[in-house]
């Protein structure tokens, strides 16, 4: 079986190495990079199966990697989790919005970090093949690709997982335990704000209104449902 390759994208040699070598005792290849901007011409050149990113790094700032890889057609769809000391709700929430699939906090034990990639693998191979639509929604899973009005709408891995989870069960209301559970399984703890910022997220990218969302709804109290819309504000 081929090893999925991990870019490590860290300056600190110490941290760089402590995770290349529990990375490589789970049967991953890593690669590692010390700046940012080295980071971003891996990412392009090799497309790794997922990127380790931390944000204080030499060059360019690891926002500023994310943000671009989520730019380019070619590194658009790779996994990404930010790993930084900065831990803040502000700084977790920043680094969600600049397009990571997830955020570790340093200083993390491997088997948390482990147990993270391991959960988004798991949101790549869970997703089934068939296309789905919702309204003037359409989801395609092989392509990764999700239309409104025939217009694409790119999508991380985790909010394409999500949204994927809520269109299979239309109209169903899903509590936030389920999706968290769906999302990072039972060994992960994960703070409940990390599910609302992604949620808002693929608002922000396919609703014509996100504060007056017509697929993606919040039940008070209990969680999300996507809606079918019987009609639809015009998107401009």
């Amino acid at each position: 079986m081929a090893q999925e390759t991990i870019l490590v994208i860290e300056d600190d040699r110490d941290v760089s190495q402590f995770v290349s070598a529990a990375l490589a005792r789970q049967n991953f290849s890593p690669l590692v990079v010390y700046d940012g901007n080295a980071g971003l011409l891996e990412a392009r050149r090799l497309v790794p199966s997922l990127i380790l990113l931390d944000l204080m790094l030499p060059t360019m700032d690891g926002w500023e990697v994310c943000r671009r890889l989520r730019a380019d057609e070619k590194t658009r769809f790779i996994p990404i989790i930010m790993v930084s000391a900065k831990g803040e709700e502000e700084d977790r929430v920043a680094g969600l919005n600049a397009g990571a699939d997830d955020y570790v906090v340093k200083p993390f034990s491997t088997r948390e970090l482990i147990a993270r990639m391991r959960a988004v693998f798991r949101r790549m191979a869970s997703q089934a093949s068939s296309v789905m639509r919702v309204g003037e929604m359409e989801i395609d899973p092989d392509r990764h690709l999700v239309c409104i009005e025939g217009k694409p709408v790119h999508l991380t891995v985790t909010e394409f997982a999500i949204l994927q989870r809520l269109a299979q069960e239309p109209e169903r209301v899903f509590t936030r335990d389920h999706l968290l559970t769906f999302l990072w399984g039972e060994d992960c703890y994960v703070q409940e704000h990390s599910l609302d910022v992604h949620i808002h997220a693929i608002r922000k990218k396919i609703e014509a209104d996100p504060t007056n969302p017509s697929y993606v709804q919040t039940v008070r109290g209990i969680g999300y449902r996507l809606k079918t819309p019987t009609s639809l504000p015009s998107r401009r």
